[in-house]
């Protein structure tokens, strides 16, 4: 029966959907272009190799300081490193780095790096390459960079033979997790699109809007990667996903809708992990009728969170109240989950108050190319007209949304999953505060840019625990966006291989990867 409903929900969908074509692409890197030069190009194929396939091509610029959307860090993980790292557990460990001292006072941090560290086109990686790539990613630096506002804490660098120390004006308990910003090496002109780091894969080639090739890394420091090569195939529409995986062309999947799981077939399992998102309808303050506090928090009563995992997601996914997924633990609140219940006459009477007692209309903006973004918005489509909302969808290509949507912020709504670029609490809710270049939904609220600062200038854990709590509130009080779920990370994976590893954060690790 909940097939023949969501059947039913998304041919309605479909009837007023307009469908943005996808461009064929160019641009096929040579042999020069390769950091890792000829012989990596012509090599023969290995059967220790594998492809993966992604649901959207990757930034323009490959240079990790520049990156924007969240697939082109999934990507890169396992090309860049920090001073530190991440592990499945949400721990951080040593890693351009090899050991590291914080003082008691928690204002010097004191770095050693590795010997006989390279970065992948040979080149031996040096304390001037570590201080560059923090400098370059401070506030006020390069124009095209995006900035990490929380290096603004950093007082003074002091550099040894193999030492960085560097000093903050004011102690930071979160300030370890953005030193997993990619060091890269400074006399390198290239990063935009033959980008070079220290990970267990190098970057070999790419042919834009088809693939990304990697290869593993004979000199990388650490535990070499199982396999020598892998390429990632963009596949941006959902049919091709599956014909793909069935004829054996792509060996693993990650993001999957639980109707593509149900097609699959034979010869893969599914893994089950977490997106790591915050996926919601996200709301242009900026536009109207979305500036009207009445008019978004009747948005949040008219969207019935339940029915969209049950008929989208077959049950799957955590439902969220907040820009904060359950991942984040101690951060996370519990309570905000079901501050909006689904209540119809409470939406109809909040757009009767607000001036709207027959609705309007409006238009949800989501990428083509992420079909459980479109399955939710289809849902919500159906579950505003009973409150007398006519919502259209309108589907764009990813390049159009990051250029017009995330960049430019010209839509009303959409529906997409936020992501956190570090496993901090700052990483997730920094962007809503009023003068956030990537504030894209136009929030501007004096008590959470309050909160917010108080959290990032907190002395102890427990006092920032509370202003990050303050800050979640305050988004979901005043209905930023109508929040939704955490994503099931469902993953075709070919029967034969294993080693596949989740993150608190979102990232495709493939060094554990293997044929069984």
């Amino acid at each position: 029966m909940k097939k023949k409903l969501l059947a039913a929900f998304l041919l309605l969908g479909l009837l007023s959907t307009v469908l943005c074509g996808c461009g064929d692409g160019s641009g096929e890197k040579t042999a020069e272009d390769s950091p890792a030069g000829d012989s990596a190009l012509t090599a023969e194929p290995t059967a220790n190799e594998i492809t993966v396939g992604i649901a959207q091509d990757l930034d323009e610029s490959l240079d990790p300081h520049k990156a924007v959307a969240a697939g082109t860090k999934e990507v890169m993980f396992n090309v860049f490193e920090g001073l530190v790292k991440p592990t499945p557990d949400g721990d951080l460990i040593p890693a351009v780095a090899e050991t590291y001292k914080i003082s008691e006072d928690q204002l010097t941090y004191t770095f050693t790096i590795r010997e006989g560290l390279k970065f992948h086109n040979g080149d031996p990686v040096t304390v001037s390459d570590v201080l560059w790539s923090i400098q370059r990613c401070m506030p006020g630096g390069e124009a095209d960079i995006q900035a990490v506002e929380a290096l603004s804490a950093i007082q003074e660098t002091e550099a040894g033979e193999n030492t960085v120390t560097l000093t903050l004006d004011r102690p930071n308990n979160e300030f370890l997790s953005y030193l997993t910003l990619a060091i890269l090496p400074q006399n390198y002109d290239q990063q935009d699109t033959a980008p070079v780091g220290t990970g267990p894969f190098q970057f070999i080639s790419r042919t834009a809007q088809d693939n990304i090739i990697l290869e593993r890394f004979g000199d990388y420091w650490g535990e070499a990667a199982y396999l020598d090569k892998v390429t990632f195939k963009i596949l941006e529409n959902a049919d091709s996903i599956l014909m793909s995986l069935q004829s054996g062309a792509v060996d693993l999947f990650a993001h999957l809708t639980s109707t593509q799981v149900a097609q699959l077939g034979d010869g893969f399992r599914v893994e089950e992990g977490t997106m790591n998102l915050v996926q919601a309808m996200y709301l242009n303050h900026a536009e109207k009728p979305f500036d009207d506090l009445r008019v978004r928090q009747a948005l949040c009563y008219a969207v019935d969170r339940q029915q969209i995992l049950d008929l989208a997601f077959d049950g799957y996914g955590s439902l969220l109240g907040s820009s904060m997924y359950p991942a984040f633990g101690k951060y996370f609140d519990e309570s905000l989950t079901n501050y909006y219940e689904h209540d119809v006459e409470r939406a109809k009477s909040l757009l009767t108050e607000a001036g709207y007692p027959n609705g309007f209309a409006m238009t949800i903006t989501v990428p083509s190319n992420y079909q459980p973004h479109i399955d939710t918005a289809q849902v919500i489509v159906e579950q505003l007209k009973e409150v007398g909302i006519t919502a259209e969808i309108q589907l764009v290509e990813w390049s159009s949304w990051l250029s017009d949507v995330y960049a430019g912020r010209q839509y009303q709504a959409t529906v997409v999953g936020v992501d956190a670029s570090t496993m901090t609490a700052r990483a997730l809710l920094e962007r809503f505060t009023s003068q956030a270049g990537n504030n894209f939904i136009n929030y501007s609220n004096a008590d959470y840019d309050a909160f917010f600062q108080q959290a990032v200038t907190a002395a102890d854990s427990d006092a920032q625990i509370a202003a990050y709590r303050q800050a979640e509130a305050n988004l979901t009080e005043n209905a930023a966006n109508v929040y939704i779920q955490d994503l099931a990370d469902l993953v075709a994976v070919r029967a034969d291989l294993e080693g596949l590893r989740f993150y608190p954060i979102y990232v495709l690790d493939l060094a554990g990867i293997k044929m069984k």
